[in-house]
Order: structure tokens, then sequence, then C-alpha cells
């Protein structure tokens, strides 16, 4: 092994939910490394994200797409195919947590998180393998999190949607790896995330959050790019099926 096996250069990566937070961060990273970066997102608001990542040398486009729509996704697919030939790289990162309290939860909330944030990274992963089987190569990062392990107030359907991916992570690992497909999940501790940005506006509840991790600090930017380049390069050559706690220590206390 060499420090070239970090490199994702001639590699194409799709990323859902890559305008903002951590998609965003995880796009900012491949295309460092290398990779030319397709950015998807339900709003038109890649340009900021889009001129970081010239900024810094590298590469990407956009595509609008609404994951909840089947139809779109398979276009957007076909899309990017037609575009650049092939995906070797597909992070699920798209999510949303409506923080509604249990008595107050609708079935129409509930559907909505599962279909973004666990329907969506099973259908994309299912439509981008072919074209990885064809390589004998592909990396599938789904985001996971804390709640796939415990519970937080007022999560209901995304804690049940992360558990989910978890577990998705497992079964498509066990379907695909054989074709050279390895796919794993991160479980982000606390980032600041539109996700998360409520609780970073309280600074005692943030101090609470640090205080919970191993390291005594939330997490960060610069946390994520190390892992998201080693599980979608060639220098993970045996990792698959796993959830990776970026977080501190904060499950682990």
């Amino acid at each position: 092994m060499s420090l070239s096996d970090f490199s994702l250069e001639n590699k194409v990566a799709l990323i859902t939910g890559g305008t903002s937070g951590l998609g965003k961060m995880m796009a900012l990273a491949l295309a460092k490394a290398g990779a030319f970066v397709w950015i998807a997102s339900s709003r038109d608001n890649a340009d900021e994200t889009l001129q970081e990542i010239k900024q810094q040398g590298s590469n990407g486009s956009f595509v609008q797409v609404n994951v909840t729509s089947s139809d779109a996704l398979e276009k957007t697919v076909s899309h990017i195919l037609e575009q650049s030939s092939r995906i070797d790289i597909l992070i699920n990162a798209a999510g949303i947590n409506p923080r509604t309290s249990a008595e107050e939860l609708t079935l129409s909330d509930w559907q909505k998180t599962i279909d973004i944030n666990l329907t969506a990274p099973f259908y994309l992963s299912q439509l981008v393998a072919d074209t990885m089987r064809e390589n004998n190569w592909g990396r599938i990062i789904n985001i996971a999190s804390l709640q796939s392990l415990r519970a937080f107030d007022n999560s209901i359907p995304y804690g049940a949607s992360k558990g989910g991916v978890m577990q998705l992570t497992r079964a498509l690992a066990q379907a695909y790896s054989k074709d050279g497909i390895l796919v794993n999940a991160i479980a982000p501790g606390f980032f600041r995330t539109n996700l998360t940005e409520s609780l970073f506006q309280n600074p005692e509840k943030l101090k609470e959050l640090a205080n919970k991790t191993m390291m005594g600090r939330n997490g960060e930017e610069k946390d994520i790019f190390g892992i998201s380049v080693f599980l979608c390069s060639d220098a993970n050559s045996y990792v698959t099926g796993q959830t990776v706690f970026l977080d501190g220590g904060f499950s682990a206390a």
C-alpha cells in the first residue's frame, strides 16, 4: 500500500444532500482527494459548494432531485451516467429530522422521514450497483446516527430510520461486496448542520453534549475528511458492512 491508494483521481462520486451539512463536508473531502463530485439536492443552492470545490482545484457538478421520487432518482442516475459514464462512489447524505413529539407526530411526518432517510438510500444503491458491478469496484456510504443505537427526544421517525440505515448497510454489503462494492456507514456525533443548528444556538446544551464525549468537544468539519476519503478509496479494501461512529467516543462512554 502507498499514499496513492488514498487518491480518488478518476473516480466519479454522487452525493445526495451535498449542498449543506455533512454532505457538503464529504463532497469537499472527496473532491480534494481527486474525485469528480456530483452534488444532488432538492434545492437549487449548490453554487457556494461548487465554488468551494473549484477554489481547492477540484471539479464537480450539480443535479436537482427530489429523493422521495423513484422516477427522479432513476433520471438522476441516468443523467450522470450519460455525462460521466460511471458512478464509482455513492454517498447517501440527504436526511431530515422533523423533531416532533410523540403526541404531535403525524403519519405524514413519519412517512416522509422514512422515504428520505431510508428508502432513498436503498433505491439509489440499487440503481448504481449495476455500473459499479461492471467495473468490479464501488463504494457506498450511508449516514447513520447516534440514534441508530439510542433514542433522543422528539425523534421517533428519525431514530427508526437511522436504525434501519445501520441494518440496510449490513444487508447491502452482504449483497454487493462479492462484486467489489464495499458498503459502510458513518454515524456522526454532534456536528454543526442544518439538522443540529438549534443545538448549536444553545451554549449550555452544546457544552453538555461535548462533555459526553471522551474528547470534550463536538465534531468539526476536519474530523470527517479522513474517514470519508479512506472508506471511499482503494486504501479501504476489506472494510464492509460496518458503521463507524465518528463521535469522539460519545457512543462508547
